[in-house]
């Protein structure tokens, strides 16, 4: 990274929150304001983060709450397993996610970013208290940044580090599993190199992130914030400033009759953003994740000096300009019927989901073949995927067949839970039972339990003149 010298320009306005007009990095050391929205916010993010730590731990039917075993090509969601034939059902639930996203984010704006965005919840709520803690309020962090390193940063990025190390390994367990995580956590790093690399740079990519990059992975790396523009309409939610009530500004004096808005310019909104900008810039600043702490600081001053809240609130730009704000509109409406037809087609498909996907190929090489006793054989073969969270034996046999064999080398077949086996099987019947050169059986497929499936099937034959 080049640095700015003493005689390069000054920009004539600030180009982004985290860079002073010379160019060099501007840090960001947020005052935290407890007020009546940072207590909600901070019960959803202990709540979140507790998910996130137990849901690979949890199991439903025997299974994780969720597991993207990558290797094998399964995920798991909530007791539902998808394998490489679900590509229709994953492609829904991922269009269902997305459709998701433009309805919360066209009703209650960018609520996501400041209230349950990983982002937002570790940082806020793990790393800066433990930065704290270590090394003490704003006023000492700013002048740890001018006399550089202490003690007590030092302390503060190895505990960075350890905390990192923890969230890597319950990302990582996410793709592997709890139980599989224990025994690679107790055993040496050379019987598992690949996990164990991964592990490792995960935890540096958080490290990195929450201990350095910090709010600019918000305000550069995040693409979301620069979708605003068309997922947001004038009637969706913000966080925005009552210029007309604010302004103009006016210092707070007590003896003093005061001209001006209710804006007493304090500066408390910005030094408690934790992307830095000033909410009072007005318009739809990409850079406001909506995580009310300007609304919280900003009500605090407000009953100071005896006014009404809300000078900094939720509301939306519709409302800031006309004082109305409509809820129902064409957008919310389609979002909400596209999402309810998806969902629904994809909840009425998991539950009618069997415990096991048969497929019956055809065997390989030549379409039949003519035995020496005279009579015709076709070569199936039988693929099962068990689907249960159990070791399951599948009986498959001809039914209404007469005049038909069923040979099968393996019947019952046993398939571990989870996973799939082929086998390969030989139907043979008279060459007179072809009715030009085919015959249409059904192949009933069984494990005793709660699976029983009739599969056609059509057998080839010559053709008898």
């Amino acid at each position: 990274m080049i640095r700015p010298t003493s005689n390069a320009p000054e920009a004539q306005e600030q180009i982004l929150s985290t860079m002073n007009r010379d160019g060099s990095r501007r840090r960001i050391r947020p005052k935290v304001s407890k007020g009546r929205y940072y207590r909600p916010r901070f019960l959803t993010a202990w709540g979140l983060i507790l998910s996130f730590v137990l849901i690979p731990i949890i199991k439903l039917n025997g299974k994780p709450l969720m597991l993207l075993d990558i290797a094998k090509r399964e995920f798991t969601f909530f007791g539902a397993t998808f394998l490489p034939t679900d590509t229709f059902l994953l492609m829904l639930l991922l269009f269902s996610i997305f459709v998701g996203i433009f309805l919360v984010t066209a009703i209650w704006g960018r609520v996501w970013c400041g209230w349950a965005c990983p982002q937002t919840v570790y940082m806020e709520f793990i790393y800066r208290p433990l930065e704290v803690f270590i090394e003490g309020g704003r006023n000492q962090q700013i002048k740890t940044d001018k006399t550089g390193i202490s003690g007590r940063r030092l302390l503060k990025h190895i505990v960075f580090f350890v905390v990192s190390a923890f969230l890597a390994n319950t990302f990582l367990a996410y793709f592997v599993g709890w139980s599989r995580l224990l025994d690679w956590m107790t055993s040496s790093p050379t019987a598992h190199p690949i996990a164990f690399g991964v592990m490792i740079g995960t935890t540096v990519l958080m490290f990195g992130d929450f201990g350095w990059f910090r709010e600019q992975t918000c305000i550069l790396a995040c693409p979301y914030g620069r979708f605003q523009s068309v997922l947001l309409d004038r009637q969706s939610l913000i966080v925005g400033y009552d210029e007309e009530r604010g302004e103009p500004r006016q210092p707070w004096r007590k003896k003093e009759d005061r001209t001006g808005g209710d804006c007493i310019d304090c500066g408390l909104c910005v030094s408690t953003c934790p992307t830095g900008i000033d909410i009072r810039e007005g318009g739809l600043q990409m850079e406001c994740i909506a995580c009310t702490q300007c609304i919280d600081a900003c009500d605090v001053i407000m009953d100071k000096i005896g006014k009404p809240r809300g000078l900094v609130r939720y509301t939306s730009q519709a409302e800031l300009e006309s004082g109305k704000r409509t809820f129902i509109r064409p957008r919310l409406v389609v979002y909400s019927v596209m999402l309810l037809v998806m969902f629904g087609t994809l909840a009425f498909s998991l539950v009618g989901k069997s415990t096991a996907d048969v497929t019956i190929l055809r065997g390989l090489g030549a379409p039949f073949s003519v035995l020496q006793t005279g009579e015709v054989s076709n070569q199936i073969r039988i693929k099962i995927a068990n689907r249960s969270g159990e070791e399951r034996s599948y009986t498959f046999e001809l039914v209404d067949a007469v005049g038909l064999t069923l040979v099968a080398p393996e019947n019952p077949l046993t398939v571990s839970a989870g996973d799939s086996q082929m086998t390969g099987a030989f139907i043979t019947t008279s060459p007179n039972s072809f009715i030009a050169g085919e015959i249409d059986i059904s192949l009933r497929i069984t494990d005793g339990v709660d699976f029983d499936e009739l599969k056609p099937y059509r057998l080839v034959g010559p053709e008898v003149r």
